[in-house]
């Protein structure tokens, strides 16, 4: 099934490498549709979080161009191209509450301290830490302290959210719940999501479509549906398609033989 989605993000011939190392991304090219959760997936130091950081500006491309509501953003400084990153780590202050740490984020885009408090406080409530807000980072467990990192690049209203592997360090459980979270918050706000992760089944669970990398190449990029129908080279069949049933094999072996499972 082919989305028909207006055009949020342009890519355009992007190539980036780093001295020693040899090239990372080799001539990327694709577009992001506005509202799409889009995943990029591969394994490590295959150019996805490197991708991630010239998307937001925090690096530069050798070559190629960004284009953003058909504007060119090569060279806007990353305040300027209306985007959000939320990192692995969080990146939260502990000496600040849950409340603060929101607010610290809108301090250096001029808005008014009574407005960035009730915009702080409605983003706290949209991920369900009301109860927490006066609480430090150090208080919170790993889900609790990536929702305040949400709320946080959310409180900006960027039009644009960047996740790198956010999810990495939590357990099984609270990233079942958080994916859940994360989907119903792009539905409230209608947010354009692009989301680095190495978890095939994390991708498949919730993208509208999943780029996969492959040594700083495109492999595909397609819907969950038509590269499970459709895997383009050996090496999506592989690492992608292959590791997925592995999951399910590994778990058929426990469910086998009871009451309703296959």
């Amino acid at each position: 099934m082919e989305l028909r989605l207006s055009e949020k993000l342009k890519i355009e011939g992007v190539s980036k490498s780093y001295k020693g190392s040899g090239g990372v991304l080799s001539d990327v090219s694709f577009t992001v549709g506005e509202g799409e959760f889009l995943s990029l997936l591969g394994p490590s130091g295959c150019g996805k979080t490197t991708l991630l950081r010239i998307l937001v500006g925090l690096l530069e491309p050798d070559s190629g161009k960004i284009f953003k509501d058909g504007v060119d953003i090569t060279a806007a400084k990353p305040s300027e191209r209306g985007m959000g990153i939320v990192f692995q780590n969080y990146a939260l202050f502990e000496n600040m509450t849950v409340l603060q740490n929101v607010e610290y984020a809108l301090k250096f885009h001029h808005i008014p301290k009574k407005e960035a408090r009730a915009r702080a406080e409605k983003m706290i409530e949209a991920v369900g830490l009301s109860e927490q807000i006066k609480k430090f980072p150090r208080n919170l467990s790993g889900g609790q302290q990536q929702r305040v990192a949400i709320a946080r690049t959310l409180a900006l209203n960027p039009d644009v959210v960047l996740f790198d592997e956010p999810m990495s360090a939590l357990d099984v459980a609270t990233r079942l719940s958080m994916r859940k979270e994360l989907k119903a918050l792009q539905a409230t706000f209608g947010t354009t999501m692009i989301y680095v992760t190495h978890d095939q089944e994390e991708a498949f669970a919730l993208s509208d479509r999943i780029m996969i990398l492959n040594l700083g190449k495109i492999s595909q990029i397609d819907t969950p549906e038509a590269i499970v129908k459709n895997p383009a080279d050996d090496y999506v069949q592989s690492f992608v398609l292959d590791n997925l049933q592995a999951k399910v094999d590994s778990l058929a072996r426990f469910t086998r033989g009871k009451e309703g499972a296959p």
